[in-house]
């Protein structure tokens, strides 16, 4: 048990599991048709099986059943589950359209029922079951409440709330200025962008893949793996020191792993040309500078010839198309700047700081 723990605990450091989680996705996408019709009662089963048994090591009965992280675990499985749902009324409507069959949506609407009293009724019941719960939960779990703020002493780990903690993750790859301003809004503005870029009329108002598949594969990918993952890690796996420690490791307050800082400039300058960094800002950063244009305003032209990205020129228009695609290389920033971080111990590919700004 103790072996098999410890391969968990590696195996769950960021560089690991961001790229297994990569793996997985690849072929949950590939055995969808499986896992959505046949496999996913039997998913759930071993997922909770192994949750269950984990909770009997301390460590990770520790921080899964801290108050605070209780709602986080919930929505684990909440999410696990209505992706399943999703997924099988798609591919379900998908063989029901092949076959000539209505959908879901127009059985259902077909089956109409009025709002008093089946619908207020059944709402009601929820309403109590609900109550109940609640009232169960803040009986048996203890309020997160601690004491009054004291700004000469901050908790270790210092950590947002639960939906902030995919941002404070992005700290450790981005200044705080992109992590906590740029992006964000990049992502306010693309969500609410989306319906003008993607135009596409099929598949609108039914569960479908078939029919958007680049669309659904993308937003899954944004959204499990660039988002639900960051949040569970900066949630269960970031202890004391923002340290990483694996489900099933001792938070130990006095770990200290030296994470070291390092450009672009500086590989380029005094580890590939061996010499001093100029002094003139431009000069000193400007190969991160290039590739960094070369990436946002180059790249969406030469993909936009490619046979893959070319029909979705085509179909899209130049306008929307180099919007779109311009926030889809934004959103791959994040998995680039990761790898780069773990890899080369990357910070900065541009590092002007007489200016603030760093990228």
């Amino acid at each position: 048990m103790e072996a098999i723990r410890d391969l968990i605990n590696f195996f769950s450091y960021p560089q690991w599991s961001f790229t297994l989680s990569l793996v997985v996705f690849g072929v949950m996408l590939w055995s969808r048709k499986l896992w959505t019709k046949k496999g996913g009662l039997l998913m759930l089963m071993v997922v909770t099986a192994l949750f269950s048994v984990s909770l009997l090591d301390p460590n990770f009965r520790l921080v899964v059943a801290k108050p605070d992280n209780v709602p986080i675990v919930m929505m684990v499985f909440i999410v696990g589950f209505f992706l399943w749902l999703a997924l099988y009324k798609g591919f379900r409507n998908d063989d029901l359209t092949a076959e000539g069959e209505p959908t879901f949506e127009k059985s259902e609407a077909e089956d109409k029922v009025f709002t008093w009293p089946d619908l207020v009724f059944s709402e009601f019941i929820c309403m109590v079951i609900l109550t109940v719960v609640l009232v169960i939960w803040s009986i048996a779990l203890q309020a997160p409440l601690e004491e009054p703020a004291n700004p000469s002493v901050a908790p270790n780990p210092s950590k947002a709330p639960w939906y902030f903690l995919g941002l404070q993750e992005m700290l450790v790859y981005f200044d705080p200025w992109m992590a906590g301003v740029v992006l964000p809004s990049l992502i306010i503005v693309g969500l609410m962008a989306i319906p003008y870029i993607d135009t596409n009329p099929r598949g609108s108002g039914y569960f479908t893949f078939r029919e958007r598949k680049s669309e659904i594969v993308l937003f899954l990918f944004g959204f499990l793996i660039l988002w639900c993952q960051l949040i569970v890690i900066g949630t269960f796996l970031r202890g004391p020191n923002w340290n990483f420690f694996g489900p099933y490791e001792f938070w130990d307050i006095t770990k200290v792993e030296p994470l070291v800082n390092v450009d672009l400039s500086e590989i380029i300058w005094i580890k590939l040309l061996h010499v001093g960094l100029p002094s003139n800002w431009f000069v000193r950063e400007i190969f991160g500078i290039v590739l960094l244009a070369g990436y946002l305003f180059v790249l969406p032209v030469a993909l936009s010839k490619t046979r893959f990205f070319k029909k979705y020129y085509d179909q899209m228009g130049p306008a929307r198309f180099f919007i779109g695609i311009s926030l889809f290389l934004v959103m791959m920033l994040l998995p680039i700047k990761m790898y780069l971080r773990w890899i080369f111990n990357l910070k900065y590919i541009v590092h002007i700081q007489e200016f603030f700004l760093n990228v």
